[in-house]
């Protein structure tokens, strides 16, 4: 097998942009997704499409996973012909936000097949993975990680490596917390600002390098400034999947969260608004309506 030939498992937003960006780097990325239109992406931007899980297993060593859902992940892993039922020693790269209980779960049926996973969630929307501008959380076997290492800088500006496995989940349930609450504060200063006859483009281009400003702020100001959410970086569905995971991650410590449980029930009110499918950013047309705000 090549060195520099590894597997994706999952070509969608994120997982669509970061294989693009391995490419990039010189790595030959064999991917697989159930999507059609993801693996024609994959193949226009340069990579080989594999027929299934098990030709991705029997080709490479080093496969990454970027999943939507906790079955589409079990599935992947455990299900019929799976990761599990192929020979071999390869090394999953996990770099979805999922329950950590399912990932340790995975892991060791994994261990059990003779393979080894390291549990690596990436902080960063879509649109931050497209610029590389993502933080790379890795945790699990020392000796694993030190095998695939090299790899992460052609995908991301930072990596960390926190030691046993499941602390990357861990600091990637930290940082949404903060993702989940910026982006409801630029929110709430944009509905505010509209309500006040504030022109938006002024608030954005004023605070965005304030000490009020956020990486939130910065990135998903414009498009409630230009009201338009149509360019994904994170749905509202796909985020409010994280929420969830997060809230019972709080709830079985026992340890309180009040400003991200507010948080999170403007996210479901978002939801319910018909939502689910553009940018969580549109959390921001939700505050407009409860303030009355209408836009020209």
């Amino acid at each position: 097998m090549q060195k520099n030939k590894i597997g994706f498992i999952g070509l969608g937003i994120m997982g669509g942009a970061i294989s693009k960006n391995l490419l990039d780097a010189g790595f030959d990325v064999l991917g697989f997704d159930i999507s059609a239109s993801a693996t024609d992406r994959h193949q226009a931007n340069g990579g080989s499409i594999a027929t299934s899980i098990q030709d991705v297993c029997e080709q490479v060593n080093v496969i990454f996973t970027s999943l939507p859902t906790e079955k589409a992940l079990a599935d992947v892993i455990q299900g019929l012909n799976g990761v599990c039922s192929v020979k071999g020693s390869q090394i999953i790269i996990e770099i979805s936000t999922m329950p950590l209980s399912l990932k340790i779960e995975l892991e060791t049926a994994l261990s059990k097949a003779g393979k080894k996973m390291l549990d690596c969630p990436v902080s960063g929307t879509g649109a931050q993975a497209i610029l590389k501008d993502l933080i790379v959380f890795a945790s699990g076997e020392q000796s694993s990680y030190d095998v695939v290492k090299d790899i992460f800088p052609g995908m991301s500006k930072s990596q960390f490596f926190l030691g046993d496995f499941g602390n990357g989940s861990k600091m990637k349930f930290l940082a949404n917390v903060l993702v989940g609450i910026h982006n409801a504060a630029a929110a709430e200063v944009f509905a505010l600002a509209g309500k006040a006859g504030i022109n938006l483009s002024d608030v954005y281009e004023v605070l965005k390098d304030s000490a009020g400003a956020s990486k939130m702020f910065q990135m998903r100001g414009p498009l409630m400034v230009n009201n338009d959410y149509d360019k994904v970086t994170a749905t509202v569905d796909t985020f409010m999947k994280d929420l969830s995971i997060i809230s019972k991650f709080a709830a079985d410590l026992k340890c309180p969260t009040p400003l991200f449980d507010v948080t999170h029930q403007l996210y479901y009110a978002t939801l319910n608004q018909g939502l689910g499918q553009k940018d969580s950013a549109s959390v921001c047309a939700l505050m407009e309506k409860l303030a009355g705000v209408k836009r020209d």
